[in-house]
């Protein structure tokens, strides 16, 4: 096949213990999946059906993180930069319609991320009924770290989950507070999409979310995943 152009390379994240990359296929991300976080954002955290939204799978949005800090800009357009530290679920298999009790059987592993949201443009939009994507899709939105199998791992339901600014405490919970736990929220992802080898779920963040400034260290770590470290340029 011939194209105009050369097309778009997917990224890949890395994979503790592996010199393999996990090629991304679909971002998807649930909205407000902790009670404290959805309280702190103006809505009620009763155990509404989840929602979701997707961020971009290229490499200009996701960034691969490994053991070394990496550098992300100040976005355009904003003067409220967030952070979201949340636990990403890797999925590893094909399949639509998942029960939760199978829903394990298609986790590939789990990796610390970030979703770096434009609140004010968020804000914007969510007040005028519009999509969410100039608040959430933008360039460097996605800092992910290195993925780990879920067969070292086993199931992640119960890990401290932590991020820091310039070494003071920003955000900390458990992801055991997640009001969708991960297999609730594949099984409903999954009556709505087919999700596929390749997938990565955004699984919500806790209270405490603020904004960065150029300067700024992020430190994000879920227990039992490797921590990222992340500049804001």
């Amino acid at each position: 096949m011939s194209f105009i152009f050369q097309p778009m390379t997917h990224a890949g994240l890395f994979i503790d213990g592996s010199t393999q990359k996990f090629p991304v296929r679909r971002v998807y991300c649930v909205g407000r999946n902790y009670a404290a976080h959805a309280r702190e954002m103006g809505f009620d955290p009763d155990r509404e059906p989840p929602f979701f939204f997707c961020k971009p799978n290229d490499l200009e949005s996701i960034v691969p993180v490994n053991q070394e800090a990496v550098d992300i800009p100040y976005p355009a357009q904003t003067s409220n930069y967030h952070y979201e530290i949340e636990l990403v679920v890797a999925i590893g298999k094909d399949g639509k319609d998942i029960s939760v009790e199978d829903a394990a059987d298609y986790i590939y592993g789990y990796a610390v991320g970030l979703d770096m949201t434009r609140r004010d443009l968020q804000m914007a939009m969510r007040e005028k009924g519009r999509p969410w994507e100039i608040g959430k899709a933008f360039d460097f939105s996605a800092p992910v770290g290195p993925i780990h199998p879920i067969t070292q791992t086993g199931e992640l339901n119960q890990a401290d989950i932590h991020l820091t600014v310039n070494g003071e405490t920003k955000q900390r919970s458990d992801v055991s507070h997640l009001i969708w736990n991960v297999s609730e929220t594949i099984a409903n992802l999954s009556t709505l999409f087919e999700l596929k080898a390749g997938d990565l779920i955004f699984t919500g963040t806790p209270e405490g979310v603020g904004a960065v400034v150029k300067g700024d260290v992020m430190r994000a770590d879920i227990t039992g995943l490797t921590g990222i470290t992340v500049n804001v340029k």
